[in-house]
């Protein structure tokens, strides 16, 4: 079975202890849904027209779980907690098996 993965690129944080209540929510949203953090915010060398702000990579254990995950009541608590002047990619992707 694939593995899923979220994928999440901001590239606009106005204001970034605003983000620290939706980080908390969301930590325990993505464990209580068997979301293990791989990359949070690390260093990142960007490309052509890449993004050289906070990246976020997730994984689950299928695509499954992660779509289940961000559909949870717990995560959609956190997503109201996500502050306004935060622009944010964020995508479910499959792996490759």
């Amino acid at each position: 079975m694939a593995k899923g993965y979220w994928v999440s690129v901001y590239p606009a944080i106005s204001d970034p202890e605003r983000l620290t209540a939706y980080d908390k929510l969301a930590r325990s949203a993505v464990q209580a849904g068997g979301g293990r953090l791989l990359s949070r915010g690390g260093r990142v060398v960007a490309h052509e027209a890449g993004i050289t702000q906070r990246v976020v990579l997730i994984e689950f254990d299928s695509f499954e779980q992660a779509v289940a995950a961000y559909e949870s009541e717990a995560y959609e608590k956190a997503l109201v907690a996500l502050p306004d002047g935060v622009e944010r990619d964020f995508r479910i992707i499959e792996g490759i098996d």
